[in-house]
């Protein structure tokens, strides 16, 4: 199982990228610029996707394998929150809670 990261609250090390204008406007109302980011890349590595580990590309297996779950995963929007659900092929209830 995937250990889960967090702040250990001390500050190591500084890091800089670079964005488009549209990102950054769209920051300019956020108080704490840092913790957000902070925040944002430790839930972005806590919740990548197990089989591509983060990637967003397949290998052939990866995409054999998931395949074989019962018929093609089809993603599906869940009528109550609206989030996408992977469903297998061979389900035919609604996508909800």
């Amino acid at each position: 199982m995937k250990k889960k990261l967090k702040a250990s609250g001390r500050k190591q090390d500084i890091v800089t990228f670079k964005v488009d204008q549209s990102l950054m406007d769209a920051m300019k109302g956020i108080p704490n610029r840092s913790r957000f980011i902070r925040a944002a890349i430790l839930s972005a590595l806590n919740n990548t996707c197990p089989v591509c580990n983060g990637t967003g590309t397949l290998t052939p297996d990866q995409r054999a394998m998931l395949d074989e779950i019962k018929g093609k995963p089809v993603l599906k929007r869940c009528e109550e929150c609206k989030a996408l659900r992977l469903m297998s092929g061979g389900s035919q209830g609604d996508a909800v809670h």
